[in-house]
């Protein structure tokens, strides 16, 4: 195990009703000017954009509004939004959605404070600071209510970059009514699913050693969420299953189970180019992408591609033939992908095979874009390679 620190600031306010505290909340942490951030009309229907603005006028606090929010957030809703706080003096953000909402109200948070452009600190400058920022939350998927983590999509080039990582970013509260999910369309709650495994993955895969409670903690998270997704998939309803997953989105991406390891990430470098060209959601992508990456890189560490085989699917160990184990759990987590509704080829995401090179060459145009990945590292041969992989059918 490395050396680390860890911080995890946010409050959490989870369970039926907890909505009600929204409104005491921004007060606690400061607001008095406050700019609500959400998408559409998801959640109009599911009731958590009523609920917001009814706490909020509660506690006689002033808001404005920025709406129109789209997955794969793009930057043009966080220049907007900047301007709309400094002219109205906003000092807190609230975002009533899911990870567009609230990676758009990081941005616009630490953009307010900058003297520059807020896309600065998506191109390698670290933010040093951000007005606070709370969360309704209304899907379980990226985690992202108590990450110190944010994706954008710059229209200029179709960018989708991540911001250098700081607990500046960290949301001071999330608001997590498991109700709020269960309206959601069923590609939605298998696309939150994958996500979050993903997160977990991206960790669990490590070159690390000695990193035995944290292996413990993915393997854990990872077959709660193996449940109770299809539990969610099959009964939309249940209280349950959709507060387990909820649970579980957040604690694959507060970095609880990655600390002391070195993290991979690869996957997801991969997955926001796919999504920045063809537009997909980024838990289908990640379901795409991931069994190809797996196959790819096993041999460089087979036990541990075996261990992830026995311990999260309860595959039996062929202690003579290791990588017999280990192919049977990434043929396991493929079928589970496919059960739950998510492509696990190119082709049944949409994204076909001859524009993987223009996927390659559309990552060179980020700062230091090959190689990645701590696992194994990628390069752009590599990375073509595990993109025609993710093409053959499965």
């Amino acid at each position: 195990m490395e050396n680390f620190t860890f911080c995890s600031p946010t409050y959490f306010a989870f369970g039926d009703g907890q909505e009600r505290q929204t409104g005491a909340l921004v007060r606690r942490f400061g607001g008095t000017r406050v700019l609500l951030v959400y998408g559409g009309g998801s959640v109009r229907r599911n009731g958590a954009y009523d609920d917001a603005v009814s706490a909020l006028r509660q506690a006689d606090i002033p808001f404005w509004e920025l709406s129109g929010v789209q997955p794969n957030p793009r930057s043009g809703k966080v220049y907007e939004g900047i301007d709309l706080c400094r002219r109205e003096g906003v000092d807190f953000l609230l975002a009533v959605g899911g990870g567009s909402a609230i990676d758009t109200a990081k941005a616009i948070a630490v953009g307010v404070p900058y003297d520059g452009d807020f896309w600065d600190l998506y191109s390698g400058r670290a933010a040093e600071k951000s007005l606070p920022v709370g969360v309704v939350l209304t899907l379980a998927a990226t985690g992202s209510e108590a990450s110190d983590s944010s994706v954008i999509t710059h229209e200029e080039g179709n960018r989708k970059w991540g911001n250098t990582k700081s607990d500046v970013y960290r949301p001071v509260f999330a608001v997590m009514n498991p109700h709020y999910t269960c309206t959601l369309p069923p590609y939605q709650t298998a696309c939150g699913a994958a996500d979050m495994l993903s997160h977990i993955l991206e960790r669990y895969f490590t070159p690390t050693d000695h990193v035995d409670v944290t292996d413990r903690l993915c393997e854990g998270l990872m077959q709660s969420i193996l449940a109770a997704a299809p539990q969610a998939l099959a009964h939309p309803d249940d209280y349950h299953a959709r507060a387990e997953l909820m649970w579980a989105g957040m604690l694959a991406h507060n970095n609880l189970c990655g600390v002391g390891r070195k993290q991979d990430w690869a996957c997801h470098q991969m997955e926001h180019e796919l999504s920045a060209l063809c537009g997909c959601a980024h838990g289908a992508g990640l379901a795409a992408l991931t069994p190809a990456w797996m196959t790819y890189v096993m041999d460089r560490d087979v036990t541990r591609f075996a261990q992830f085989a026995v311990r999260v699917f309860g595959c039996p160990m062929d202690f003579r033939h290791p990588e017999v184990t280990a192919r049977e759990g990434i043929a396991r987590l493929t079928a589970w992908l496919r059960s739950i509704g998510m492509p696990v080829t190119l082709g049944e995401l949409g994204f076909p095979a001859e524009d993987i090179p223009a996927a390659v060459a559309h990552r060179r145009l980020k700062p230091n874009p090959f190689p990645f990945g701590t696992f194994a590292a990628i390069g752009p041969e590599d990375m073509e390679a595990i993109l025609r992989l993710a093409a053959e059918p499965r």
